[in-house]
């Protein structure tokens, strides 16, 4: 694959990615430019037995998004919860991915698996699911990670 098909696929999808996340048009064409010229810079190193193209251009987007906010100082404003959770999920939600998804979900005990899919298929809040899971908020979020380390793990 050539750095113009990974540019022609990936371009609308990356801007899907940073557009919702940022107020100003202009930034976010900004970033846009900012994720592909890294893509470009970084083709020649990039190794298909690493990662997918799709999950290596998503990162990048996922870490120039980051620096973005971290060099503008506003991580606050967007809650840490929600970037975390987005981040965590961002690279691997994607129609190359979803088989893997899907084994990787059912390795899972149910508990954790439920508490995912609560979550991420049916937006429901962490305390939320606490509730419904007849568990301490506090042990919801201990499971949540948990199982987010775990589909990382089977993931990779």
């Amino acid at each position: 694959m050539t750095y113009e098909q990974v540019y022609q696929n990936y371009s609308k999808k990356v801007m899907s990615y940073i557009r919702p996340r940022i107020n100003n048009p202009s930034d976010a064409e900004d970033l846009h430019s900012a994720v592909f010229t890294k893509v470009y810079e970084k083709f020649s190193s990039f190794d298909q037995t690493k990662a997918s193209v799709s999950t290596w251009v998503y990162t990048i987007a996922r870490n120039t998004l980051i620096d973005f906010f971290r060099t503008r100082k506003v991580m606050d404003e967007l809650g840490d919860e929600d970037i975390v959770e987005e981040d965590a999920f961002q690279g691997i939600l994607n129609e190359e991915t979803l088989n893997e998804l899907a084994s990787a979900l059912e390795k899972l005990p149910e508990r954790e698996r439920d508490l995912i899919i609560l979550h991420y298929y049916h937006n429901r809040q962490l305390k939320e699911i606490a509730v419904k899971m007849h568990m301490s908020y506090s042990n919801c979020k201990l499971v949540h990670n948990k199982a987010l380390m775990k589909l990382r793990q089977y993931l990779t």
